[in-house]
């Protein structure tokens, strides 16, 4: 079987990471340690995460014209990722400051250049895809754009994987045109206002997706079609120090699997692997592994 091209509309950002004993009150200056800058955004973590671990994979998206954009540029180059769709604009790129609390973390963004991605962008992006080819997006670009490339993704007969994240409630619309939902726990009840994992699922479901995972950390992750669920079990490959780029490795080892026509357990299951070797590093896309140390992993464990 031929392996599927994946597409991908999303977020680049400067991650300005900093660890803390905890969260500070109102007024108060906390010592922190450890202070990261590194590439990330949901979009170019998940890309990134698609090359690294063997996809063949292109980009749309913007930067900024400064340094931080040069640097986030040339983190995909690194790994293969084609960055011809994305553009460099005159805002500034994209900021995410994120504080690690025992192993978790919190983020505030500053969307930047990633406001100004259009619909030109999606156009230019798909203007080669094919049939059964994948789709990633996310929701660090605006929602009208984001719903466009999911409608035009599936117009152009791509399987669409939608990763409502940062959640919000007024995104039900991309849900009929998402072969496949990525929310975790917090997102997902977000969507749905319903604390219940399984009823969740079942209203994505009922609103046109074909297929849920949800991520739930230490817990795994579980698949929900109308057909059945089936959970997944979490891959504890040492100690968790930083979760930041959690969600989008498994995000990206998942369709990179899908995109090679493996079934959804078992693209989820290298998903979860590649994720648990993930939270064992600090910063983004620096964390995420490449496939031969996955194949190491799986060999030494034979």
């Amino acid at each position: 079987m031929k392996t599927k091209r994946i597409y991908l509309l999303g977020s680049l950002n400067c991650d300005l990471t900093i660890r803390a004993p905890y969260m500070p009150e109102r007024g108060e200056t906390l010592k922190g340690s450890e202070f990261l800058i590194t590439a990330g955004g949901k979009g170019a973590n998940q890309a990134y995460a698609c090359a690294a671990l063997g996809g063949k994979i292109k980009m749309a998206g913007a930067v900024g014209r400064d340094a931080f954009g040069d640097m986030l540029l040339n983190s995909l180059h690194g790994v293969g990722v084609d960055t011809a769709c994305i553009r460099r604009v005159e805002e500034n790129t994209g900021v995410a400051m994120i504080t690690v609390i025992d192993g978790d973390n919190r983020i505030i963004l500053s969307e930047g250049a990633n406001a100004v991605v259009n619909e030109t962008d999606v156009q230019n992006l798909l203007s080669e895809a094919e049939k059964g080819d994948i789709f990633i997006t996310q929701l660090e670009n605006p929602y009208p754009v984001v719903l466009y490339a999911l409608k035009t993704a599936k117009e152009r007969g791509m399987i669409t994987v939608f990763n409502p994240a940062p959640a919000s409630y007024g995104v039900h619309e991309a849900v009929a045109y998402s072969d496949l939902i990525l929310p975790n726990k917090k997102e997902l009840k977000l969507l749905t206002d319903k604390n219940d994992v399984l009823e969740g699922c079942e209203i994505l479901l009922q609103r046109g997706a074909k297929a849920v995972i949800v991520t739930l950390g230490e817990s795994g992750s579980l698949i929900c079609t109308k057909e059945g669920k089936q959970e997944i079990a979490a891959v504890n490959v040492g100690e968790a120090i930083d979760t930041t780029c959690a969600g989008d490795t498994y995000c990206g080892a998942l369709c990179v699997k899908l995109a090679e026509g493996e079934s959804l357990e078992d693209a989820a299951r290298f998903a979860s692997l590649c994720s648990g070797i993930t939270v064992t590093r600090r910063g983004a896309q620096i964390a995420v592994p490449k496939r031969e140390e996955v194949a190491q992993y799986l060999s030494s464990r034979k």
